[in-house]
């Protein structure tokens, strides 16, 4: 017996007997022990055909998921990513051009990796139908996006075409001809001479040759119908033609804006007196018309004798037609010109010219003009043709 914590006695227990050891025969140790038990044997639902099928289904969808969100993935990259051009280079995208052919032509000009991917990744962003013809500059490394954001934008590259003031209808024809950009015929028959607009014309490639000049044409229209509205009343001219005519003179008397409208009182107070406008430029038109006089013939003093209805040496009043392409300058000096009493006006030697209201003051401006072509022709500097022929010849007026 044993003593409990708290005082009593306890029962002891007895000890564990070991199980006694059985010797075993030779024959009884070789016999094979039994095994795992065999599992449970599964139900007939489990060995259906149906559900293998609907495992190997679920097993293929998951798979096809994986690898069509890693496919997206990369394409996703491939059309974000940095593009395969080294250089800056322009695309011409015409009108009516499909995906399939945009998407070519910029793989073959090396703008794309992948003309599919670029095709595929424009169907994903809703954008296939909203690509825009015209030319694109494309920045060397686009990515498949910028390129279809650029193409959508529709903003194309602009060329320029400048008609200068004092241009003639031939010699504007002519560079609207020689526009490489510029695409389809020119007319047969030059339009009216200072029909069209002098102006700087944006337009993007493979625009209409004739578009184009009808647009110039509109234009110079609608600027000289404005300003001829709001002309003086006391003008002696009749007719919108005079009046570009007049303006068209006053254009290739002077290539200052701010002397225009001076240069026009000249020849409005020689209208109203009756005397002949004596241009030069009157008279070269006549005898070389639109194209101009060749730059290396010179002017000869039979020129001014020369008998044509553009010389106004010899004729009375205005020229038949303009003479010139007259701008927005010279069509409002002689809407409204400057107040004066002047009648002549010669080269000061400055740009610009000498007025004078008599022949007298004005024969002393000739002379002093003269004076400056010496000591410029001494210094090795060629005459101003033009210029010389008019200090030569107003001298001979009335």
């Amino acid at each position: 017996m044993t003593t409990d914590p708290a005082g009593g006695p306890q029962q002891s227990q007895p000890p564990m007997q070991a199980r006694p050891i059985v010797p075993k025969s030779g024959s009884e140790a070789l016999r094979p022990q039994a095994g795992t038990p065999p599992p449970v044997r599964r139900s007939r639902r489990s060995r259906s055909q149906f559900v293998i099928f609907m495992n190997f289904v679920m097993s293929c969808i998951v798979f096809a998921t994986l690898a069509a969100g890693a496919a997206v993935y990369y394409g996703k990259v491939q059309f974000e990513g940095e593009g395969p051009s080294t250089t800056t280079q322009t695309v011409l995208i015409r009108p009516n051009t499909g995906t399939s052919e945009i998407a070519a032509t910029l793989e073959r000009q090396g703008l794309i990796s992948d003309a599919r991917l670029f095709r595929l990744g424009l169907r994903a962003y809703g954008s296939d139908a909203n690509l825009r013809a015209g030319e694109y500059e494309v920045k060397a490394g686009a990515s498949m996006y910028e390129i279809m954001e650029l193409l959508k934008s529709g903003r194309s590259v602009l060329h320029a075409l400048t008609i200068p003031e004092g241009f003639t209808v031939h010699q504007a024809l002519a560079r609207i001809a020689a526009m490489e950009e510029l695409e389809g015929e020119m007319p047969s028959d030059l339009p009216p001479e200072g029909s069209l607009a002098a102006d700087t014309i944006r337009f993007t490639r493979g625009m209409d040759r004739q578009e184009l000049i009808e647009r110039l044409t509109a234009d110079q229209q609608r600027m000289i119908e404005e300003i001829w509205a709001r002309r003086d009343d006391d003008l002696p001219i009749d007719t919108i033609e005079e009046f570009v005519t007049l303006a068209s003179i006053v254009e290739k008397e002077t290539g200052r804006a701010d002397e225009r409208p001076h240069v026009a009182s000249v020849f409005i107070n020689r209208l109203n007196r009756g005397m002949r406008l004596q241009s030069d430029p009157t008279f070269l038109y006549g005898l070389f018309g639109g194209e101009g006089k060749p730059s290396d013939r010179p002017i000869y003093r039979s020129d001014i004798e020369s008998d044509t209805p553009y010389n106004t040496y010899r004729i009375a009043g205005l020229p038949p037609a303009p003479i010139a392409i007259p701008g927005r300058a010279s069509l409002e000096a002689v809407a409204n010109p400057s107040q004066t009493d002047d009648l002549y006006f010669v080269a000061d030697g400055s740009g610009g010219h000498a007025f004078a209201e008599t022949l007298e003051e004005h024969n002393r401006n000739v002379a002093r003009w003269r004076q400056i072509e010496r000591e410029r022709q001494a210094a090795g500097a060629a005459p101003s043709e033009e210029d010389a022929v008019l200090a030569d010849e107003v001298l001979e007026d009335e």
